[in-house]
């Protein structure tokens, strides 16, 4: 099977472009498909096209919106073995993974489907003598999202349905890996009956990201990449006056506590850690792990972790599938080389791994280790890959001393059944999203998702409250209504906190 992805351009698909960039399924190393770059005519088309949409689009009625975006959550549901099957065969997780996905990305769908009462503003009648004081929301305008190979469904939909449901029209750059299924999205949306323009897809390298972040009728950027380029795009966008949230990148850290559950710890640790090949930001690569039970729970992960079938991600067994390009397993395997050649130990060793039946595909099996160093790039870099790092800590405090000092702030985890340690934990860390026995605290639509420090660049998180904050201005109005016939009152003066508006 060979096919070529398009752009999706005021309500259509759209060929053509510099260049074509060639798809690989990630689980035979083939080239199943080619996805077309546009040049700056055709993200200027798209922007111009979203441009143009937004002036009726931000006019349309709350019912209107609020019933495309139940129509678009019924025909995205329906479409849910479809797009895991393009997730899985573009991306390579596995495809329980993939429909997994799909459906954290529908409680986003199904999140803003109640816009009418995100959007409710607030209201003070006689706030001073005969006059009201009324607040609401308006959308920023033409919207722009940069998303990343791992979760080419869910990361889309963190933003996307946000932004249009509060008005906004939107330009998405997908990551060339895996970019079809932001195109069946978008075909999903005009089935719905949103207008053309409204949502449009672009396809590009880092040229289009340039020319986006750069454009003047871009509002808004939302990213989801590497700590380096987000830094740069918020420090470029925000100084053009445009709203940036660039989620970047994270080192989690989990912590077992001796009075844990150690059969659930571990599970969730080999879950976490292996789990979507480990090509996801929210994974615990890093275990601390107190003294007392250091080396019974240490067995139980290499135990439980040797049980783990690495397959193709249609295998209905496998339980974790490849990595998405051959330079990434090249890169993962080159971190364990370099941490064993300083000195860390191998307690379970992933490379080199190769499936029956996919000798050619980007396979790497997992891998654990411990003793490493701090100055160890297996510690200090995301590896964002199968690997992980078990580390001995003596209690709590050391533990928090540790992810204190990281300078990652994503997420974080703690396994116990001490409330006392588990509230001390959540107060301590400096990140933005903590577990207490979950490994992956991802939080739920009508949350906020963000982490701190280098994990996030930006002043407002992705969907949630904090989403609709994001996508949208606030304008406050002060009324008073007078008789025709009423004559002018006196000025105001104001002093201080006080003023004569009684």
């Amino acid at each position: 099977m060979s096919y070529t992805v398009p752009h999706y351009i005021d309500g259509h698909e759209v060929s053509g472009g510099l260049t074509e960039n060639p798809i690989y399924n990630p689980a035979t190393g083939e080239v199943i498909g080619r996805v077309e770059l546009a040049d700056k005519t055709f993200l200027d088309d798209a922007i111009a096209s979203a441009k143009a949409a937004f002036a009726s689009w931000s006019q349309v009625s709350l019912g209107r919106r609020t019933a495309i975006m139940f129509r678009f959550r019924e025909l995205m549901k329906a479409a849910t073995g479809e797009l895991a099957e393009m997730i899985t065969r573009e991306e390579g997780k596995v495809l329980s993974d993939s429909v997994g996905e799909v459906g954290r990305a529908l409680d986003v769908v199904e999140y803003v489907c109640g816009v009418p009462e995100l959007l409710k503003g607030e209201f003070s009648m006689q706030a001073s003598s005969d006059m009201d004081v009324f607040t609401f929301r308006e959308p920023l305008g033409v919207c722009a999202g940069i998303t990343p190979f791992n979760f080419p469904v869910m990361c889309p939909m963190w933003m996307v349905p946000v932004a249009i449901a509060c008005g906004n029209t939107f330009v998405l750059k997908p990551a060339k890996a895996d970019p079809s299924a932001a195109v069946h999205l978008a075909k999903l949306f005009t089935e719905a009956g949103l207008p053309p323009g409204v949502f449009n897809v672009v396809h590009g390298d880092r040229h289009a990201v340039a020319a986006t972040v750069a454009h003047p009728d871009i509002r808004s950027l939302s990213f989801v990449g590497s700590t380096p380029v987000g830094r740069e795009l918020h420090r470029i966008g925000t100084s053009s006056g445009k709203r940036v949230q660039a989620f970047a990148g994270a080192k989690n850290h989990g912590l077992v506590m001796s009075d844990a559950n150690l059969d659930f710890a571990a599970a969730s640790a080999v879950a976490s850690a292996f789990g979507a090949a480990g090509e996801r930001c929210m994974a615990l690569p890093v275990i601390l792990v107190e003294s007392q039970i250091a080396d019974q729970f240490t067995k139980l992960v290499v135990e439980k972790a040797r049980t783990v079938k690495v397959s193709g991600g249609m295998e209905p067994d496998a339980d974790m599938g490849p990595i998405v390009t051959r330079a990434d397993l090249e890169y993962i395997e080159s971190v364990v080389d370099d941490a064993v050649s300083a000195g860390a130990t191998l307690l379970l060793d992933g490379r080199g791994y190769k499936p029956p039946g996919y000798e050619n595909g980007f396979f790497t099996g997992p891998t654990i280790l411990t003793d490493v160093s701090h100055d160890m790039r297996a510690y200090i870099e995301e590896i964002f890959g199968p690997v992980l790092l078990i580390e001995v800590v003596k209690d709590l405090g050391e533990a928090i001393e540790i992810i204190e000092s990281n300078p990652y702030g994503n997420g974080a985890a703690i396994f116990t059944s001490s409330g006392d340690a588990a509230r001390r934990f959540i107060r301590s860390v400096p990140v933005g999203m903590i577990g207490v026995n979950v490994p992956i605290p991802v939080p739920v639509a009508y949350h906020s998702f963000g982490g701190w420090q280098d994990s996030f660049f930006g002043e407002a998180k992705i969907y949630g409250p904090e989403g609709v904050a994001f996508f949208t201005e606030s304008k406050v109005v002060s009324q008073r209504w007078l008789p025709p016939t009423t004559a002018p009152s006196a000025t105001f003066h104001f002093s201080g906190a006080s003023s004569a508006m009684e």
